[in-house]
């Protein structure tokens, strides 16, 4: 049973920082894909960025690009989101999510439909 657990949200100015993180546990294959996705009132769910836990590919929302930074601790089972130079328009709801099983090579895994786990979110207030 995949379980995706966040903390790290609050509220910060603009101009600030935060870092979520996301423990995730009963994954037991080491190569998987695992994204951060944010929902604002009345807005659909975006992907902010994704990681590849076996290869360490990366991929970031544009919005995100020299801003945010997305690693993971195998060891802990952790993925972290740095978000740096945080602006108004970030605030949202954040969500951790895992593609367990695998997607098929060609899914976009900046789409939320692509992962089959979430966890329950964490919000971040930039004022």
């Amino acid at each position: 049973h995949v379980q995706l657990v966040e903390s790290g949200g609050g509220s910060v100015q603009a101009g600030g920082s935060l870092r979520l993180s996301c423990a995730a546990s009963g994954v037991t294959y080491s190569g998987y894909w695992m994204g951060w996705f944010r929902q604002a009132p009345g807005k659909v769910r975006e992907g902010v960025a994704s990681l590849h836990t076996g290869g360490g590919s990366i991929v970031y929302a544009d919005s995100v690009k020299g801003r945010f930074t997305v690693s993971r601790d195998n060891a802990k089972n952790t993925l972290y989101l740095q978000m740096n130079s945080l602006k108004a328009e970030d605030t949202a709801m954040y969500y951790c999510a895992a593609a367990w099983p695998a997607p098929p090579y060609w899914a976009n895994v900046m789409a939320a439909g692509t992962y089959t786990h979430w966890g329950q979110g964490t919000q971040v207030t930039v004022s």
